[in-house]
């Protein structure tokens, strides 16, 4: 997002508003595996309400994730789709 910084003498100019972005580590259920990855707030927030990283990035649409997140994601279905359905 942009707006502007508003000064005493109400002279504006521009600036960005940049997402809160957290360096968290993220353990996938499936792949056994932890995950270096940088999120937003809101993102983790999320991976907790969904219940965990799998969960997140099974649903999420492709175009939203990183490319990193893509390959990761790609592993997790892999990973679900070799094992049976119990």
């Amino acid at each position: 997002m942009v707006g502007h910084n508003v000064s005493h003498s109400n002279i504006k100019t521009k600036r960005r508003f940049l997402p809160a972005l957290s360096p968290v580590k993220l353990q996938s259920d499936s792949l056994g595996e932890t995950f270096k990855l940088r999120i937003s707030n809101a993102a983790l927030r999320t991976v907790d309400f969904r219940g965990g990283l799998d969960a997140v990035l099974v649903k999420a649409k492709d175009d939203v994730l990183s490319p990193r997140a893509l390959k990761i994601k790609k592993q997790v279905k892999a990973k679900l789709a070799e094992q049976p359905a119990a």
